[in-house]
């Protein structure tokens, strides 16, 4: 065998084992570049997420994405990084977008303009509808993406999810199941089932009670994460809880209070046994009154009689699960 050819095949192997070092570590690292549910546009819900061992990170929600990564910037997490727009362009792979409201999605949009070129937006088809006829607009915003108002600068390309099937993001090491969630019906919301190996951690987007929605969505959804809890695969629950108990259901428009998260637990744990107390419970999308999230809080703790673990993710301050 000539010396050029041994050393090819080396080199192949030698980059094919530092590829998959990358990617094969248990577990996840989550950055919330956003948590809230408004009105601080500076602080909306949006959670990258990479498999251990990865570089690079998938959107859950891009409601936030400067201000988060110069907040993450400043706490040394991207270093030698220090610029937000250079972070973007490099760390984040693609974003999957449960929702086309605008605290979901603002960050996406108006970052636009300094993002790399050919990245995906990955969406369930009624939500690409939404970011084709009213975000990447011509009537709204220059349309970045590949579909809808021309001219099409093609930055984004869209990739239409299918309910209940896997997708594979290679780059970042995870893959993706998308769940058909109702946000005040017929709107459909997404959660995101994201897998590594065998960990899994699942992102909701905004969603009300199936009792108050008339729906079976979550109920859906609770049946495909009871097994992966009962083997102790699920490690998170990323799951909005936007007004206290003081807002009457009438009043919800698709979305959760203390009351009816813990409702909706009730259920999971009748499915999934007592092990959903080793899961982490991260409570998102807390929107913004005089004392709410201190009242939300308050509720949760009083109607915590699971006693599961609540935790509160903040901006710019890494989560790791292992």
């Amino acid at each position: 065998m000539k010396f050029s050819s041994l050393l090819l095949i080396i080199l192949t192997v030698s980059l094919s084992n530092s590829v998959k070092s990358q990617t094969t570590q248990k577990g996840f690292t989550i950055l919330p570049l956003g948590v809230k549910g408004g009105l601080d546009e500076s602080n909306l819900s949006s959670y990258l997420v990479r498999a251990n061992g990865s570089e690079q990170f998938i959107g859950l929600d891009a409601g936030t994405i400067y201000a988060g990564l110069q907040k993450a910037a400043s706490l040394n997490i991207f270093t030698p990084l220090k610029d937000a727009t250079e972070i973007q362009k490099k760390y984040i792979n693609s974003y999957f977008i449960s929702h086309g409201h605008l605290d979901h999605t603002a960050g996406l949009v108006l970052n636009s303009p300094g993002d790399s070129f050919k990245k995906n937006i990955y969406a369930i088809p009624s939500v690409i509808d939404v970011l084709k006829s009213s975000q990447f607009s011509a009537k709204s915003w220059s349309n970045f993406a590949n579909e809808g108002d021309k001219p099409t600068i093609g930055k984004y390309q869209y990739q239409y999810l299918v309910p209940e099937k896997e997708m594979e993001v290679p780059a970042v090491g995870v893959s993706v199941t998308p769940f058909v969630l109702s946000h005040v019906k017929p709107y459909e919301s997404t959660a995101f089932l994201v897998r590594n190996q065998s960990d899994y951690i699942v992102y909701l987007g905004d969603t009300g009670p199936d009792e108050v929605e008339k729906s079976s969505q979550l109920k859906n959804l609770w049946n495909h994460l009871a097994p992966l809890i009962q083997h102790n695969q699920l490690k998170a629950i990323f799951i909005e809880v936007s007004f206290s108990n003081k807002v009457a259901d009438g009043s919800l428009y698709g979305h959760l209070t203390p009351h009816w998260l813990m409702k909706e637990m009730e259920i999971l744990h009748q499915l999934a046994g007592d092990h959903l107390k080793d899961v982490a419970i991260m409570i998102t999308h807390m929107k913004p009154c005089e004392n709410c999230e201190t009242l939300i809080k308050e509720d949760l703790i009083k109607e915590n009689t699971l006693g599961l673990k609540l935790q509160f993710p903040s901006q710019g301050q890494p989560i790791s699960i292992k």
